[in-house]
């Protein structure tokens, strides 16, 4: 009896062990389940490339461009160039998004190609005019289109004037919607990405609702016959001279379509939180670039359906202020309105804010990652480097949120556009560039996408890119200096930094 109780005794031990084994098995399993963040999606991905890209910019800056070119063949060849080069750049930063599928993307590329401090010099011109100043800009513009629906919100509605400054309802309203955002990317990446996947959907109609009407339902034959009848108006010689002013003023005219089609790359900053970012990360560049691109130039065509190319400043008609001279600018409301009369201009506005709202959700979800990078490598606030509970970091988010408050106080629209404009095409460049020095500095480096037409296209990219930037510089030194400038602050943080690291 003895010996089969001891028996009994060590079968039951052994039993009680494999029970536990198991438990505690499935309850690691389950937890690992649990705590794993979910990776987003290549339909996510490409979301997050167009939505950050359709803000508001198509809807307003027809107007100035028109101003600046006089000739409805030359707005949309301003147009047709940008789509080029953005789609260019975004199909050669697909090779580095292979390369490097990290949270951080362009700040890790540059990193990678020219060393730590081009890469700070990337990180802090994002945080001082580049991401934080295209959010702010945004956000403005959500505000002002907030205020056609309720003008107590709108920009002429001051309510506090402190002598050097005057705060607006618009502005604290566009406070307001950064500060909404913030607290909601805060509480995880799928919340952001649900956020982003809709607004997304919703304005990639809206828009493609805008561009059916006016191509085939509200089509305006008299202002079709004005504006191709006389489609290469005003575009006079073949001399070099004539050659070169073209050349300038289409290079000035491409702030606000460049502007527009910004903020692409910014599904790069987040590759670490893709699914197969090394596959998805370069088809999401390609996908979003390439429909937005033909989106926006569709768009341009339907405004040239129904409102006439050229106007007067003087006129208080629709039609009699054509494209270059619509009311503030609002284009694409000048557009709608002709077709649909005052219903048009309120549904436009509603276009505009879902539009700009989903385009901040996606700037403000992956401007925090390359800050969160920054800290992680030594060279920003420590703190900023730690996750929340969900999985985000959160002191980013809300630093970042803090300074873009301080941008919607301080600046207009156009200011904060012309600031952004320089100093993210310099970067860029240097990004692009970094493509053929890796190829030689790591050549052996696994390559599971390769720039399309390397090495012609990237290096066209470069020129082109190049004389932008030289002929702002000249053209509008007011802001593009200061721009510089702001770059040129980094090099002594640069140091700072390094020296607080060590």
């Amino acid at each position: 009896m003895r010996g089969k109780s001891k028996k009994s005794y060590v079968l039951c031990y052994l039993w009680r062990k494999v029970i536990l084994t198991k438990l505690m098995i499935s309850q690691n399993m389950k937890q690992a389940n649990t705590s794993a963040p979910k990776r987003l999606s290549l339909l996510t991905a490409t979301f997050i490339v167009s939505g950050s890209m359709i803000g508001s910019g198509i809807f307003i800056v027809s107007a100035d461009m028109s101003r600046v070119l006089g000739s409805p063949f030359l707005l949309l060849l301003a147009w047709v160039i940008t789509g080029v080069m953005t789609l260019i750049a975004a199909l050669s930063y697909g090779e580095l998004a292979g390369m490097f599928p990290k949270s951080g993307g362009q700040y890790q590329y540059l990193k990678e190609s020219y060393g730590e401090m081009v890469a700070f010099l990337f990180g802090w011109a994002m945080f001082a005019v580049i991401q934080c100043g295209t959010i702010a800009a945004v956000a403005v513009a959500f505000a002002k289109f907030t205020g056609v629906l309720v003008p107590a919100l709108g920009p002429d509605h001051i309510v506090a004037d402190l002598g050097y400054i005057k705060i607006s309802a618009a502005q604290l309203l566009a406070i307001a919607s950064l500060l909404v955002l913030t607290w909601l990317n805060t509480r995880g990446l799928q919340t952001g990405a649900f956020i982003q996947n809709v607004l997304t959907a919703t304005k990639a109609l809206s828009l493609g609702l805008l561009i059916l009407l006016g191509l085939f339902v509200y089509r305006n034959a008299e202002v079709v016959s004005l504006n191709f009848g006389n489609f290469f108006s005003n575009i006079h010689g073949t001399g070099s001279l004539s050659l070169v002013a073209v050349s300038s003023a289409i290079g000035v005219a491409m702030v606000g379509s460049l502007f527009s089609s910004d903020a692409w790359n910014n599904v790069t900053f987040i590759a670490g939180e893709i699914d197969n970012p090394k596959r998805n990360v370069p088809l999401a560049l390609a996908f979003g670039v390439f429909g937005v691109t033909i989106l926006y130039l569709l768009a341009n065509i339907s405004y040239l359906c129904v409102l006439p190319f050229w106007g007067d400043t003087n006129d208080t008609t629709l039609l009699g202020k054509g494209i270059q001279y619509a009311t503030q600018d609002r284009v694409g409301t000048a557009a709608l309105t002709a077709m649909l009369g005052a219903g048009g201009a309120l549904l436009m506005a509603v276009m505009i804010m879902i539009s700009t709202f989903g385009c901040n959700n996606g700037l403000l979800l992956a401007g925090s990652r390359v800050y969160h990078s920054m800290a992680t490598d030594g060279l920003f606030f420590d703190k900023m480097k730690k996750l929340n509970a969900n999985g985000v970091p959160e002191f980013a988010l809300w630093v970042q949120f803090g300074w873009c408050a301080v941008l919607c106080l301080s600046g207009r629209y156009g200011d904060l556009l012309d600031y952004v404009m320089f100093a993210v095409m310099l970067f860029y460049m240097l990004t692009v560039a970094g493509i053929f020095i890796l190829r030689k500095k790591r050549p052996d480096l696994e390559r599971p996408y390769k720039a399309f037409g390397y090495p012609l296209l990237p290096a066209l990219y470069i020129v082109l890119a190049g004389l932008f930037t030289v002929n702002l510089l000249f053209t509008k030194p007011q802001f593009t200096v200061p721009g510089l400038l702001i770059v040129g602050i980094g090099f002594p943080l640069y140091y700072w930094a390094k020296s607080r690291r060590k």
